[in-house]
C-alpha cells in the first residue's frame, strides 16, 4: 500500500502542502499566502470541508502532534488490515496427504462392498 494513502492529510490538493496547511491554522502565515491557501482550498468541497474543520479545532498549538498522531493510528489500522486480508496458507504436510487418499481408498471400496450386496 502506497504510504501517501496512510497520511490522513494528502487527499488534499497537492498543491496545498501539510505543513503550509498547519502553518495557516495556527496563524504563522503571512496574509498573502492565506488568501492564496483559501483560494486553492475553495476550489473543493472536500477540502473547504477540511481547512473549515481545522480552523475549528480549539488548541491549534497541539493540532501537528494531533496529525502526526492520527497518521500513526491509520497506519497500524491500514497494517492490521493488510495482515488479515492476506490468504490463509495451508501447511502442506504428507502426512495430511496419506490421511486424504486412504479415506477416499476406503469410500470407494465401501462403495463398491455395498453396491455389490445391494445387486445379490
Amino acid at each position: 500500500m502506497k504510504e501517501n494513502l496512510k497520511d490522513i492529510l494528502s487527499n488534499l490538493n497537492p498543491e496545498i502542502d501539510n505543513e503550509e496547511l498547519l502553518r495557516y491554522v495556527q496563524g504563522h502565515l503571512p496574509a498573502e499566502k492565506q488568501h492564496e491557501l483559501e483560494a486553492r482550498a475553495l476550489q473543493s468541497d472536500f477540502e473547504a470541508d477540511a481547512l473549515e474543520g481545522l480552523q475549528a479545532f480549539e488548541d491549534k498549538r497541539q493540532l501537528s502532534h494531533l496529525v502526526e498522531q492520527l497518521n500513526q493510528d491509520l497506519k497500524k489500522k491500514a497494517g492490521k488490515r493488510k495482515h488479515r486480508l492476506e490468504p490463509l496458507q495451508i501447511k502442506s504436510d504428507p502426512w495430511i496427504w496419506i490421511a486424504v487418499a486412504m479415506i477416499l481408498i476406503l469410500v470407494i471400496i465401501s462403495y463398491i462392498v455395498i453396491r455389490a450386496n445391494v445387486k445379490m
